[in-house]
């Protein structure tokens, strides 16, 4: 009689369980990492120890003892490091601003006029993409300044109107002078602005509940502009202008555009805005031609399918890319160090760095500043991704 012979069952190891596994390597990379970083610090502060050069952020309470010129903040060499960090931490907070949106305005008209059927206008969209990004960055800066300091001398200088001088320093306007009540028209300007939002929802939700639709835009508008008008006239009109005096030497008054900040405005638009022609180019491109012929079909002129039709469809191929332009503007911002503009690196990567020796606080800090700016970017920009994003129904 044949004996049957049953196959003992194979105890399962810890190896063979694949969470198991995962986890051990998780916590193993986990480990070798935050010893390297232990070993990495250790080393650091025996080093400076032995150099004799003390740890920690109690020097940024020291005086400075140095002098910033044209600065957005008041300054002066009695202030402390941290007073020369604030300095830099405007000035480069100030220029990545300005220059996300004015490269944000001319890349759009660049990446339309890239798309036009005019062979003139083409040729020369095309021409300057290619050579501006293609140039290096603090080469376009020197360059710019240059043309700026070519400019005539303050007693020679060009008059804009309005009280508008331009000349090889930089820019004279007009300066604000604010009412104890100012402040309550700004806030009237926020009041207004979520206002219009909260029209804008309602009337999409009217729309597709009734098909009845409401002039949300207009409406918004009107209430954006009229709102803060009526709370400045009913608030005494708390504003008044120092326009500038043109003396023998110099300007007396007003506010002060220097040719720096002007010449890094300039060049980091310029060249990140050659860049966001392409990407606007491209989202434009990957829009269906049908949706185009369509809107042709219904009547809607060229210009209002670009608005209506076209723009709103590409701007979800564009706001991924486009993120990555603000970030290396706001990083490429560091290259004012080179011609002397009070940015981020110039001050306490810089002056402050070399003054206290404290060197791996300072470029900590500055890491650090640059690492918010840029999360904080990405934060905004992909929350406007997923509100632009198409939802399934």
């Amino acid at each position: 009689m044949a004996t049957e012979t049953l196959a003992t069952p194979r105890r399962s190891s810890l190896w063979t369980d694949q969470k198991f596994r995962s986890i051990f390597f998780q916590a193993l990379t986990i480990g070798i990492l935050g010893f390297a970083i232990a070993y990495i610090a250790h080393n650091t502060a025996t080093n400076l120890e032995n150099r004799g050069i003390a740890s920690g952020f109690g020097f940024l309470s020291n005086t400075a003892g140095y002098e910033l010129e044209n600065t957005l903040i008041p300054y002066s060499s009695t202030d402390t490091h941290f007073r020369a960090f604030l300095v830099g931490l405007t000035g480069t907070l100030f220029v990545a601003f300005f220059g996300c949106i004015v490269a944000t305005v001319f890349g759009f008209i660049l990446g339309v006029l890239r798309l036009s059927h005019n062979f003139l206008i083409n040729r020369v969209a095309y021409t300057y993409v290619e050579i501006v990004r293609n140039v290096p960055l603090l080469l376009q800066i020197f360059v710019w300044w240059a043309i700026l300091l070519a400019l005539p001398v303050v007693r020679e200088s060009f008059y804009l109107g309005s009280g508008m001088y331009f000349y090889n320093g930089g820019l004279k306007a007009p300066s604000p002078i604010f009412g104890d009540l100012f402040w309550m028209t700004p806030v009237a300007l926020f009041v207004a602005i979520g206002a219009a939002i909260g029209i804008g929802r309602w009337a999409k939700k009217r729309q597709d509940a009734t098909g009845q639709t409401f002039p949300a835009f207009w409406t918004g508008l009107g209430l954006i502009f009229a709102l803060p008008v009526m709370t400045f006239f009913a608030t005494g009109a708390p504003l008044e202008w120092e326009v500038p005096t043109l003396g023998r030497f110099r300007f007396s008054g007003g506010l002060a555009i220097t040719d720096m900040f002007l010449a890094l405005l300039i060049a980091l638009a310029a060249y990140t805005a050659a860049f966001i022609a392409e990407i606007v180019r491209a989202g434009i491109l990957a829009v269906n031609k049908g949706q185009t012929e369509a809107a042709y079909a219904l009547g809607l002129k060229p210009s209002w399918t670009l608005r209506l039709v076209v723009i709103p469809q590409a701007l979800r191929v564009i706001v991924p890319p486009l993120t990555s332009q603000y970030l290396n503007l706001t990083k490429n911002s560091s290259l004012g160090a080179f011609i002397g503009y009070p940015e981020l690196v110039a001050t306490i990567g810089g002056i402050t760095l070399n003054q206290t020796g404290q060197a791996v606080e300072c470029i900590l800090i500055t890491m650090a500043v640059y690492l918010t700016i840029s999360l904080s970017i990405s934060a905004f920009m992909n929350w406007y991704n997923r509100s632009i994003a198409l939802v399934e129904r």
